[in-house]
């Protein structure tokens, strides 16, 4: 979950800069921006890529177990996506190269999800469960910040040993070439942690709940779980037999008995789901817009191309260490003793408030002296992840 939001949203931090290096026109005075839809584009097509992946991936792991599927999410989500940056396209082919391995990174992701959750949730115990899931997700946050301090070091770094003046001042010059390195060292930086994470995959058991009530081999599950829990599990064999015997429950997702018996569920949890994600894919990949309506970053023509982005990394870095990291650990610390619906209700309450106290006097907050007044933004981030 951390390496999956690095590479979803560490391209919010970098879509200006594509802009400037790829549609400057030097007779306008504002440097170029990416085109509406090729920024929809260019910020969505990952997402059709984890939409798809979550569908085929969990499917798959009902089929082949999670650890095997687990693997091959990390080939499509990492190797694939890792051979962008290191790609020179010439103009004409500057949009496909990009929109063909975010898809795929988006498909690996898609699988990491799902697989994830499930894999935690099988391992996890009926108490802490909810701790534990949500500790999963929490890193999610974690992979925000990171992409914001990365950029940070990453721009300052190029700031510090290239000093480009502002757009305004030399338009050909305060986008030097080196720019060009920036976004693909940080995309490219996502690799390291993807990298890490495949031998711990390769090493870790499958789930005692798959190869028990799938693979129906009780004690394989049992030896499996005694490496996970570091006690012995020999001598309740015979009632993980007993269990499997009985209590298979083989009904598919769309059978009536899964509608009768789980169907409110799962119509009421992805519908949550969905206009959460609403709220929170889209204001993590297009705060940057935010700040420049309201101020928080100066205008473009009076930045250079590594300024713009150490400016955007910085706001950024900013909200998710004050807003995304600590809600998200709030309820990762509260989930098993508040429970599941109270914190539900209380976050949705929440975020309608302070989105509502941005929307309404919107125009009021970005005159000058009022910005302070956006510090409710980060409130909505810490109840989103709430």
């Amino acid at each position: 979950f951390f390496t999956d939001a690095y590479d979803l949203f560490c391209i919010s931090l970098v879509t200006k800069l594509l802009g400037r290096i790829y549609y400057t026109d030097l007779s306008k005075p504002d440097p170029g921006t990416l085109p509406p839809g090729v920024a929809a584009a260019v910020n969505g097509v990952a997402f059709c890529g984890t939409l798809t992946g979550q569908l085929f991936f969990g499917w798959l792991g009902d089929k082949m177990g999670r650890k095997s599927v687990y693997g091959m999410t990390w080939c499509s989500w990492s190797l694939l996506h890792r051979l962008r940056p290191l790609l020179r396209a010439h103009p004409q082919e500057r949009h496909g190269h990009p929109l063909f391995f975010r898809f795929w990174l988006g498909f690996g992701i898609g699988g990491d999800y799902p697989l994830s959750a499930t894999i935690m949730s099988e391992y996890a115990n009926k108490k802490t469960r909810g701790a534990f899931i949500a500790a999963v997700f929490a890193m999610q946050g974690f992979g925000i910040l990171a992409g914001g301090i990365v950029t940070l070091i990453i721009s300052s770094a190029f700031r510090a040993g290239f000093h480009e003046p502002s757009y305004q001042d030399d338009r050909v010059a305060s986008t030097g070439t080196e720019a060009d390195f920036v976004w693909r060292i940080i995309l490219m930086i996502g690799a390291l942690p993807a990298l890490l994470t495949y031998y711990w995959r390769m090493k870790m058991p499958e789930t005692a709940r798959y190869t028990a009530l799938v693979a129906k081999n009780a004690k394989l599950a049992a030896a499996d779980m005694s490496k996970v829990l570091q006690v012995e599990l020999e001598d309740e064999t015979e009632k993980m037999d007993e269990m499997v015997s009985r209590g298979a429950n083989d009904f598919g997702l769309f059978s009536p008995q899964f509608a009768r018996r789980h169907g409110l569920h799962q119509v009421g949890t992805a519908t949550t789901w969905f206009l959460l994600d609403i709220a929170f894919y889209s204001h993590n990949l297009f705060q940057k817009d935010i700040f420049t309506s309201i101020n928080w970053i100066p205008k473009a023509r009076t930045m250079s191309a590594l300024d713009e982005v150490f400016r955007i990394s910085r706001a950024q870095t900013l909200i998710a260490l004050c807003g995304t990291v600590p809600g998200i650990w709030f309820t990762v610390f509260l989930i098993d003793v508040v429970g599941r619906f109270a914190i539900q209700l209380m976050g949705f309450f929440m975020m309608t408030v302070f989105m509502l106290g941005l929307a309404v006097p919107y125009h009021h907050w970005t005159q000058p002296g009022n910005q302070i007044g956006f510090v409710m933004y980060a409130f909505t981030f810490f109840f989103a992840n709430f």
